[in-house]
């Protein structure tokens, strides 16, 4: 015989007296506990005989949305994808797994100075407007939160991003100051970027505006290959010690 269960959120609102909303607030917030272990879907399947608890300094209000800054490792497909050599995007990311992958509690900075606690519902619905081509590694943002998500889609052409470029081989001669300003990109003069060495293998570079594929052909018209790329800032956030692999939440006072 099958038995009687109904959903979560209904026997919340029953046992609670609340509203279907307000009940499926507290459960996506970590607020409810079924036989003591926090269940965070509503739709999930509660029997009579078990035990359903609210926590006492439960809050149903609308829960706020999230931005969570991800360290992407190479080989994971981040956004749109910018090309790091300019191949085309289906044909070079083919079976790449998706970053998004990425973004679960297990990964999550346990030192993260946000201090907020890990719900599932962080991991829904989040969009990405800081694209990363799948060779490289660095910051990608994510966010549920509407303004933010605007302010990139509007301002990724003005913010600055700061990349640290690996390469092998000899620069050209002026090659530094070419870098810096004095070269084209699929016809079209470059304005002027700030690039400096970092030591004998890697270049700093810091632009606006980046397309897919420029970083490695300004090397390559310089005579240098680029071996690997890490973003490591968009406007004024830095990707600073997140671990490769992990994420974290964006604070309040930190814009972009």
């Amino acid at each position: 015989m099958i038995e009687d269960t109904a959903r979560l959120a209904k026997r919340v609102a029953q046992q609670f007296g609340c509203s279907r909303t307000q009940a499926e607030q507290y459960i996506e917030g970590g607020w409810v506990t079924v036989d003591g272990r926090v269940v965070e879907l509503p739709g999930a399947r509660i029997a009579p005989q078990q035990t359903v608890a609210l926590a006492p300094d439960a809050n149903p209000m609308e829960l706020t949305p999230v931005t969570l800054l991800l360290h992407k490792p190479p080989g994971y497909e981040a956004g749109l994808g910018l090309e790091a050599g300019g191949a085309a995007h289906a044909s070079r990311s083919q079976g790449a797994p998706q970053a998004t992958a990425l973004l679960n509690a297990q990964s999550h900075l346990p030192e993260d100075p946000a201090g907020t606690r890990v719900l599932l519902r962080h991991f829904k619905q989040q969009e990405c407007f800081t694209p990363l081509p799948t060779e490289a590694s660095g910051l990608v943002v994510y966010t549920q939160d509407r303004r933010i998500a605007r302010k990139l889609h509007e301002d990724i052409e003005t913010l600055e991003q700061e990349c640290i470029v690996e390469v092998a081989g000899q620069i050209a001669e002026g090659g530094l100051q070419r870098l810096c300003h004095g070269l084209s990109f699929n016809g079209r003069p470059l304005p002027p970027i700030k690039v400096s060495w970092q030591n004998e293998t890697r270049l700093r570079f810091a632009l606006k505006g980046i397309r897919p594929g420029q970083i490695p052909a300004m090397c390559e018209a310089v005579g240098l290959q680029v071996v690997a790329i890490k973003r490591i800032r968009i406007g004024r956030v830095p990707l600073a010690k997140l671990p490769e692999g992990q994420w974290r939440y964006l604070q309040g006072w930190e814009r972009f």
